[in-house]
């Protein structure tokens, strides 16, 4: 596409101001004339080539165009005739290099915003700008439009007639039209009249339609109270508030464009979203919340960087009363609908508007978000995430995997709530699970070797921090090695209880012979353990048996504090009763004398508390130890009977998962 620009008139109506300059070298602003405006815009829309029709100081307008030093390719034809004939006579001078492409064209004395241009130049047709909001002007261009085609166009065309400005977009056949009737009026002398005159004789072979800009800034200046107005405008777009928020912690072109884009509307603010919020919704961010915010404060044109700690975009429209908020496309459907609808509301309370853009879907970024994925999966970054999270959120829920299917349900599973999600931070790596899908009794039967082969198998298919349930810890010498193996691998937290003998599963309570540890041999366990490992972000978790052996509240109490003074990194109190109050009174004594050790629960029997009362009461993390291997259980046991009382599996195909849909759960690379 071609822009052309016509440029070789007087002026005169604008008295001193073109005494001495062309009209389109007039200032509209401190920093900007029309031309260079003009330019500019064309050149960040990615038009290359402009032709300008010169006349009047036809050298000052040449040169002052080439010391704007834009990447665009100009070729200047100069209307020798300029004080005797109208610009139908200037497109007639430059119609050899207009030829055989689509064509932009303006007056050189218009200005309009950068969204007028880019809806012309994304408008799938030939086009000229109308208003329907704007009344109807006594001397200016009118539009008559029929059939949302436009038929005539002039100064003479009143009634059914739209207020219309000469900027056009001329798709390449309609133009080739256009031009055959100006060059036929100007080699028959008809070279005073405008252009649309011409343009009138074949309004009937084009495909010529409006384009509603109703009252965006898009206006000729004729005169000095022209001037006077879209210079107050212009001050007014200058002023415009624009607000788009950002979770990406990788910048590619997608973005990149649509932020310029945004940067055209006015003052560009950008929201920054916190680690916890995106942590809610999608991946967690390899970046954290400083990082990404220096990154998006570093590009040019940024007016501001501001946090925004959810989803929701109430708390910062509010707050900043953007004129323009901007988002790609991709929230009109699906769980970011309802985030959408609260954006439009909110704006509508006090005239701003939304601007949506199309939402880049190019492989390439597929691509990096699978890199990110990948990185997420490096044992240094995944084990750091669990103590990282704690900090952000307060409380973290981890749900029990025993293989890489489960592990990539716990991964991907999200259930969408008010435009925002919930999905598990963490999983746990159970030996009673563990055991019993290998249908072995949980008394540390299965051996360390395979249970690290399970960690793995759930690791090359998934990113979220791992829990490693360690059941005692064997003996002080073994649980060194378990420790440097598990911290190697990026396991970030191993669970170990205070109990001593062949493992007994913690649901018998006394029912059968469980001893548990004297406090001084398990604080030396815990400090063997904290003195094998590498780095700081592996945690040791001390569980404690005290409530489920009924040795009383004190007792739990004094280990729980004697076992942070040995070096554990977090506390897990555990209980079998259904009703919570001691785990309540537990932690909230802890509480008392310790405001930053993290607790953990595992909620199996006192399942009626939510996570949220957890929190209140100053539990950092909760365990869902074993949910889903009893959900597994009942399911192909149905599966099973079923297809042994029908003689055949359709019944039982009836309530089973199509194949193809577990097939699409698997990662193609892992």
């Amino acid at each position: 596409m071609k822009a052309l620009i016509l440029n070789s008139g007087r002026g005169t109506r604008m008295g001193v101001l073109t005494s001495e300059q062309p009209k389109c070298m007039t200032e509209v602003s401190p920093k900007e004339t029309i031309l260079s405006r003009q330019l500019q815009m064309l050149s960040q829309a990615g038009v290359e080539e402009v032709v300008i029709t010169t006349g009047y100081f036809d050298a000052v307008l040449v040169n002052y165009a080439q010391s704007l030093d834009l990447p665009i390719q100009i070729t200047y034809v100069q209307n020798e005739r300029y004080d005797e004939t109208n610009y139908i006579y200037s497109i007639y001078c430059a119609r050899e290099y207009l030829e055989d492409d689509d064509v932009l064209m303006l007056h050189g004395d218009m200005v309009f915003e950068n969204t007028v241009l880019d809806d012309v130049l994304a408008f799938d047709a030939s086009c000229m700008t109308v208003s329907s909001t704007v009344p109807v002007p006594e001397k200016d261009f009118k539009a008559v439009i029929r059939n949302d085609k436009i038929v005539s166009v002039g100064v003479e065309f009143f009634g059914e007639a739209k207020a219309a400005q000469p900027l056009y977009k001329l798709k390449k056949d309609d133009w080739k039209l256009w031009l055959s009737e100006i060059i036929r009026f100007c080699e028959s002398g008809d070279v005073s009249c405008y252009a649309e005159k011409a343009l009138n004789g074949v309004t009937g072979e084009m495909a010529l339609r409006p384009l509603e800009v109703e009252n965006r800034l898009c206006q000729e200046i004729d005169n000095p109270e022209d001037l006077g107005i879209v210079s107050a405008k212009l001050r007014e777009i200058e002023n415009r508030t624009v607000y788009m928020c950002f979770s990406t912690d990788m910048l590619h072109g997608g973005h990149i464009s649509i932020i310029r884009k945004a940067q055209r509307l006015g003052r560009l603010i950008i929201g920054v979203m916190s680690d916890e919020a995106i942590a809610t919704y999608k991946r967690y961010p390899l970046l954290e919340y400083e990082d990404r915010k220096a990154m998006l404060g570093s590009l040019s044109g940024v007016y501001r960087v501001v946090r925004q700690d959810s989803l929701s975009y109430k708390e910062n429209i509010e707050k900043l009363k953007p004129d323009v908020v901007v988002h790609g496309d991709d929230w009109n459907s699906g769980f970011q609908k309802a985030v959408r609808d609260e954006v439009v509301s909110l704006l509508a309370s006090y005239g701003g508007r939304l601007v949506e853009f199309p939402y880049s879907r190019d492989e390439k970024y597929r691509e990096l978000e699978t890199r990110a994925r990948a990185e997420l999966s490096m044992p240094d970054t995944r084990r750091k995430r669990l103590k990282r999270e704690i900090g952000l959120k307060g409380l973290v829920t981890a749900m029990e995997a025993h293989d890489g299917l489960t592990g990539l349900v716990v991964e991907n599973t999200v259930v969408h709530e008010g435009g925002a999600g919930r999905q598990f931070d963490a999983m746990w790596i159970s030996s009673l699970c563990d055991s019993t899908v290998k249908g072995k009794p949980d008394i540390e039967l299965v051996d360390m070797s395979s249970r690290y082969r399970t960690v793995e198998d759930i690791m090359e298919v998934t990113t979220k921090p791992i829990i490693f349930d360690g059941d005692t810890g064997g003996r002080t010498e073994h649980f060194v090695y378990t420790v440097r193996t598990l911290e190697r691998m990026g396991v970030s937290m191993v669970i170990i209880e205070d109990k001593t003998g062949l493992k007994k599963n913690s649901l018998f309570g006394t029912e059968v012979e469980q001893t548990q540890d004297s406090i001084e041999n398990f604080c030396e366990k815990i400090r063997a353990g904290r003195n094998a490992r590498k780095t700081t972000d592996f945690m040791i978790c001390a569980r404690i048996e005290s409530l489920i052996l009924e040795q009383g509240m004190e007792d739990a109490l004094t280990r729980a504090f004697a076992y942070v003074e040995a070096g554990a990194d977090a506390i897990m109190i555990h209980s079998r009763k259904k009703d919570p109050e001691e785990i309540f009174t537990f932690t909230e004594r802890f509480r008392e004398k310790n405001g930053h050790t993290p607790l953990v629960v595992v909620p199996t029997s006192f399942n009626t508390v939510t996570e949220e009362e957890f929190k209140q009461r100053g539990v950092n993390i909760v365990i869902y130890a074993n949910q889903l291997i009893r959900a597994t259980v009942p399911a192909i046991r149905k599966a099973a009977e079923t297809i042994l009382q029908n003689h055949r599996a359709k019944e039982c195909d009836d309530f089973l998962m199509p194949f193809s849909e577990i097939i699409r759960m698997i990662p193609e690379e892992t």
